[in-house]
């Protein structure tokens, strides 16, 4: 029979010397184990807790909570894990065991030892916190702002959630501080890209990059370890307002390189550079007086530039937007955005510019007019505008025509145009001249009537009472007619003694009677007198029918000086002249 079995078979006691020896060997390897990593093994695995022995006196629980992938681990009796050895008994006499602080010891001593052998942990980023991001790696560690990548980053919460490998730069394992980077990795990958890219960089060649920054004024492309600068006038030959409108961070885009400095890395390139410049060929393909359609893209305070194609654009001048109507502003004809046609008037490629017009699109309304209204002809129209050279008649929409202030009568000298019209007075006028290339239309009132300076001197001598209709009254004088185109000018100091404002003495329409003051040939003017008129009928002057010429000049004299004189000088010499051909017949 065995040593270890009793006669009937059963296991045999050992001695006293045996048990104390066994007892001693495991308290020994116990006690030498608290606080470290030892091995256990699953004795059953309950609804609360699992029952783990470690070869000590006794087994220990450790709560399910403490495996939070349980079902994943698929523990089942028998299974050997790595357990804390907490304390040899608490107090309901079992091992006290703990599987989660095993874990994270054994995470610590992972961590150590990647510091020391410079190795990369692996973690997730979880939260923010102040200076940077925290991070788990089976422990939490602190990832500053300044080591999450080689820029700066504006807004860190893009990073949360997101799984990267790190590099451990900091570690306290008293402290429980561990502090990570993201940057050293960046910089080392970064310095193995640059210098490949370096191997084929170089001018005017063609590469693939990736957009990585946008500004104002470009975007920054990665070369791949080297970033370029394409700036936004190398974008697009066309107009390009902001990046934005072409390019997104992470769009791949082909560039070329138009400039590289070794000694500082900088690098310029250009996308447009990849095709032919538009205005290579543009005066083939916009020929002068050809038309065209583009959309508005800018507008200007002289005109709106047309976007004819990507790249070319052309300027319709304010001045070529209209044949008729007087645009002050581009935007009162057309918007941004609008589609246009337009016919080419001139094209430079040497400066690029090309000269558009929207009004040869249609018919010059100038060159139809001569067939309209032919010269010596008729035409009615309201007062639209005066001025001190003028009045302007409205003949169409957008067209006017100029009565000259010489042309609006053949008696009298007007001083300005307002004392005779109002705007939105009706008129009747003569065509006189039509210019098209210099859009003039030219009107005349006092030839709808003959020129009667040639009989007004013998019709109207000095002193002889004249009647007539008064046609205009302003403050200070009133225009009386004479005949059908000859009109006097009666000041309102002539009309009563005393009297400053004509408008309330007389009207329009009203017939007067009145004396001829003042005949002025070469003046073309003829000045009426009610006083003077009245004075005669009294008896004050000197004259009945104006033979007495001295008498009424010195009239004159007295009351108008020396024009007055002049005057009647002037009408005695016209007298004389006509007298002369009448004595030698």
């Amino acid at each position: 029979m065995s040593d270890n079995l009793t006669s009937r078979g059963k296991p045999a006691l050992p001695s006293t010397a045996d048990f104390e020896s066994l007892l001693e060997e495991s308290y020994h390897r116990s006690s030498s184990q608290v606080g470290e990593i030892v091995k256990g093994r699953v004795i059953a695995v309950n609804k609360d807790h699992i029952v783990v022995d470690v070869g000590a006196k006794s087994e220990g629980q450790i709560p399910l909570d403490e495996f939070p992938s349980l079902r994943d681990m698929n523990l089942k009796p028998g299974d050997v894990i790595d357990v804390l050895l907490e304390s040899q008994e608490n107090d309901d006499g079992l091992v006290e065991l703990s599987k989660e602080k095993a874990d994270r010891l054994k995470i610590w001593e992972d961590i150590s030892e990647a510091c020391i052998k410079d190795e990369l942990v692996k973690g997730v980023i979880v939260s923010r916190v102040k200076g940077g991001l925290s991070v788990d790696i089976g422990v939490k560690a602190f990832l500053p702002g300044s080591q999450v990548d080689i820029r700066p980053v504006r807004n860190l919460d893009k990073y949360l959630g997101e799984s990267y490998d790190f590099k451990v730069i900091k570690f306290n394992k008293k402290r429980g501080n561990i502090v990570l980077s993201r940057r050293a990795l960046l910089e080392k990958e970064r310095a193995k890209l640059k210098a490949k890219t370096l191997e084929v960089l170089e001018e005017g060649g063609e590469m693939i990059g990736t957009i990585k920054n946008i500004t104002e004024y470009g975007a920054f492309v990665d070369l791949g370890g080297i970033d370029g600068l394409l700036h936004i006038t190398d974008m697009s030959w066309g107009r390009v307002n902001h990046p934005s409108e072409l390019y997104q961070v992470g769009d791949e885009v082909k560039v070329k390189v138009l400039k590289f400095n070794p000694d500082t890395d900088r690098v310029s390139l250009g996308v447009k550079q990849l095709s032919e410049d538009p205005w290579t060929h543009a005066d083939r393909r916009y020929p002068v007086s050809s038309r065209v359609f583009g959309k508005v893209v800018s507008l200007t305070d002289y005109g709106a530039f047309v976007e004819l194609e990507e790249g070319i654009e052309g300027l319709v001048h304010i001045s070529e937007m209209s044949w008729t109507k007087r645009v002050k502003h581009p935007s009162k004809m057309v918007a941004i955005g609008d589609e246009v046609e337009c016919v080419v008037l001139d094209v430079d490629v040497r400066n690029k510019r090309i000269s558009l017009g929207m009004k040869q699109v249609e018919p010059n309304p100038w060159t139809l007019l001569q067939d309209k209204y032919p010269l010596g002809s008729t035409i009615r129209g309201k007062v639209r505008n005066i001025t001190e050279f003028g009045v302007f008649v409205g003949i169409e929409e957008g067209i006017d025509g100029l009565v000259h202030i010489s042309d609006l009568s053949w008696t009298y000298r007007v001083k300005h145009p307002a004392d005779l019209f109002q705007k939105g007075e009706e008129v009747e006028a003569v065509v006189l001249n039509i210019d098209v290339e210099n859009e003039r239309f030219s009107l005349g009132i006092k030839q709808l009537y003959p020129d009667p300076w040639g009989h007004l001197p013998r019709t109207y001598p000095l002193g002889r009472e004249v009647g007539g209709r008064v046609t205009k009254v302003v403050p200070l004088a009133a225009v009386v007619e004479l005949e059908p185109g000859v009109e006097g000018l009666l000041p309102v100091e002539e009309i009563a003694e005393g009297l400053e404002d004509a408008t309330t003495k007389l009207h329009i329409g009203e017939n007067l009677s009145s004396q001829v003051l003042v005949m002025d040939s070469r003046e073309r003017r003829v000045v009426l007198s009610v006083r003077a008129l009245v004075e005669a009928a009294s008896g004050d002057a000197a004259y009945s029918d104006g033979s007495s010429r001295a008498t009424l000049g010195d009239l004159l004299k007295s009351r108008f000086g020396g024009l007055a004189t002049a005057s009647v000088e002037s009408s005695e010499a016209a007298d004389d002249e006509e007298a002369e051909p009448a004595a030698e017949e």
